[in-house]
């Protein structure tokens, strides 16, 4: 759902003050709906490993069912966000953030707490400065898009291999080139993101851009997040 608007044709009508007031209010709105989706996902993870829930969960058939949940969620917004209703769409996102944080509540039997909230910070700094680069430079990233493409499929590829074959080192080259290509995309999703603004466009539109925006945004910072993790996460004793 990529609408590009070409100012000049409402220069009669709106000041570049107001488009740009507009689009500031746009992005804000995807930052927010991501900032609580992955708040919501933090809150299920953690009250899932205190409560014990999270063990039982990856011992259960269920877990690994939850953990394939969010990805079939990711599929089919993509493909009926169209002639989806907003609300749906914002229904859809709040499941899916709450299947996400079932299925990463393992990460606090793995790792400690302190090394948790380290990684994420890190995430936030290196997300955070991404993102700002993607909105603000002058640059087109679509060049980008391609190559990411390629370098996420072969991630994806590799992570399933390694899962079966394990290899140390294979799955430290995985976490460094995963590392890349979600830093990458955090640009180029938020540039994309931002290009799909459109005056015009009326709110239920906006609402279900603001989302998938926000889904987009929120994918690259959890998988940045957990290829950090495994790079600099200490396991417990």
């Amino acid at each position: 759902m990529v609408i590009k608007t070409d100012r000049r044709a409402y220069s009669g009508t709106m000041t570049e003050s107001q488009i740009d007031l507009g689009l500031r209010s746009y992005m804000l709105r995807v930052y927010n709906y991501m900032a609580s989706g992955l708040a919501l996902t933090g809150i299920v993870a953690w009250v899932m490993a205190d409560t014990g829930l999270a063990e039982a969960l990856m011992r259960s058939g269920i877990g690994f069912i939850v953990m394939l949940a969010p990805l079939g969620i990711v599929f089919f917004m993509g493909i009926k966000i169209q002639n989806m209703k907003a609300s749906t769409a914002q229904t859809l996102f709040w499941v899916f953030s709450i299947l996400m944080g079932a299925s990463l509540s393992y990460i606090f039997l793995v790792y400690t707490g302190a090394d948790i909230m380290r990684v994420f910070f890190i995430t936030c700094g290196l997300f955070g400065a991404m993102s700002l680069y993607g909105y603000t430079t002058k640059r087109s990233l679509a060049k980008w898009g391609s190559f990411l493409f390629m370098g996420l499929i072969g991630v994806v590829i590799a992570s399933i291999v390694n899962a079966i074959w394990y290899d140390g080192v294979m799955s430290l080259v995985i976490s460094v080139v995963g590392v890349i290509v979600f830093t990458g995309l955090t640009a180029y999703d938020t540039q994309r993101i931002k290009q799909t603004y459109a005056e015009t466009d009326g709110q239920a539109i906006m609402l279900k851009k603001s989302v998938m925006g926000a889904l987009s945004l929120y994918l690259n910072f959890i998988n940045l997040f957990i290829m950090l993790l495994h790079l600099f996460g200490g396991a417990r004793e």
